[in-house]
């Protein structure tokens, strides 16, 4: 692959040139006889996370089956992954692009999905329209969030990119470039769904997904920000919600007021970057919205780094809360006959484990990266994540004696490459 930039080169430029390079295919080029142009280039990540906490398992994403803690006190599942990307120009106009990634999913395979699939009509220098499997622009990292030699942590932080673990939609986007003075800007408009398949026939439909974003640029300074809104259907824990019903208004209310069924999904998010070159300081904000069990809640973090030639220490803070209960005391149990009160009191447990979900949890973060080569970079991290009461945070798999006030420590040993 070409050099994408000498090291001492910003982490947001760095970042870009390899997004624009793979979106455009990577570096292997060839042209047939039709005068097509096609590309081939690829990204992945090999490493190790070891935990502590043997009664939960940490993972980069809630969309993987294990991670480190109560699975293996090692795990190489956090972080790994495998992608390609193959692109074709036709003309000025037209083009396409089709990305495949390979990691861990629920059902613990690493069988290949498709990241993106899209083709693009180029009407102006400006003016872009796209059909197909497109990347959701949302967040700093939304052109790079799959490629970790991009960003200079082992991993995103999992409050902040975990709150949206769907990355991309199929349908339309429109993207516009303008001006405004010295600073440049890029706007997206995009409207479409995706069903995500979970385990069991259980599955994630996102539909009516519809929103914008906009990013801009003046010299070391760049930000986005970005706004959309879905219907999400989640057909998990429907013995739950028929169990509440059987209970009368009370049971009728509770599963209205927390099932997923057709259920409008809001996000708002908001990020910055500066990189004069030497250091870099960057943060996002996020605020998500539903009318569901997984409530209303905000996230944040902030990291900041100095480099020294080829080596990047670094620090980051994250955290999550959450904006509605992660409790509620469910049925009323007195007065109910001994067999009625069990299987009600049984539904109030579950119920409070789905509360759970709404993460509460912060993260204090230690690293050091190390650009090997142009196309490679080994990163050592340690974090300290701190669940909140009455919240597993963002662990999974949490087993008995997982604790009120839980603490995880976390070490971590990546390497990116990209080809």
């Amino acid at each position: 692959m070409t050099k994408l930039a000498s090291r001492t080169a910003p982490v947001v430029t760095r970042a870009c040139t390899l997004a624009a390079l793979l979106l455009a295919g990577g570096g292997a080029r060839a042209a047939d006889r039709d005068g097509l142009a096609w590309t081939f280039g690829g990204f992945g990540t090999a490493g190790v996370t070891y935990s502590d906490n043997r009664h939960a398992d940490f993972s980069s994403s809630v969309l993987k089956a294990t991670g480190a803690g109560y699975t293996d006190a090692w795990s190489a599942h956090v972080d790994s992954r495998l992608g390609a990307q193959l692109g074709v120009t036709v003309n000025k106009q037209w083009s396409g692009v089709v990305q495949v990634i390979a990691e861990q999913r629920l059902d613990q395979s690493y069988r290949p999905i498709v990241e993106w699939a899209n083709v693009k009509y180029q009407a102006t220098p400006d003016l872009s329209l796209r059909l197909g499997r497109i990347g959701l622009p949302i967040f700093l990292a939304a052109d790079y969030r799959k490629i970790g030699y991009a960003y200079p942590w082992a991993r995103t932080p999992v409050e902040v990119y975990g709150a949206i673990p769907i990355s991309n939609s199929d349908g339309v986007d429109v993207s516009y470039r303008w001006r405004a003075g010295d600073v440049k800007f890029v706007s997206q408009a995009f409207a479409g769904g995706t069903t995500l398949q979970l385990l069991d026939d259980n599955s994630v439909k996102a539909r009516k997904l519809t929103g914008v974003s906009t990013t801009a640029e003046h010299g070391a300074l760049s930000g986005r920000i970005s706004a959309f809104s879905s219907e999400v259907t989640i057909n998990l824990a429907g013995y739950l919600f028929d169990g509440l019903r059987q209970f009368g208004p009370r049971g009728e209310d509770l599963a209205r007021q927390y099932e997923v069924e057709r259920k409008r999904f809001n996000a708002l998010t908001v990020g910055a970057t500066y990189d004069p070159g030497n250091w870099f300081v960057m943060g996002e904000i996020g605020r998500f919205t539903t009318h569901s069990f997984f409530g209303k809640s905000v996230t944040v973090y902030s990291s900041a780094g100095y480099r020294f030639g080829a080596f990047t220490p670094y620090i980051a803070f994250a955290g999550a809360k959450a904006k509605s209960p992660t409790r509620d005391p469910g049925l009323p149990l007195d007065g109910l006959p001994p067999q009625l009160a069990v299987p009600a009191g049984q539904l109030n447990e579950g119920l409070n484990y789905l509360l759970k979900s709404v993460p509460v949890q912060n993260t204090v973060s230690a690293g050091m990266r190390w650009d090997v080569r142009h196309n490679i970079a080994l990163k050592l991290q340690y974090d300290r994540v701190r669940p909140g009461q009455h919240s597993r945070g963002t662990l999974f798999n949490v087993q008995p004696g997982f604790g009120v006030h839980p603490r995880v420590n976390l070490a971590s040993a990546v390497l990116d490459f990209v080809f």
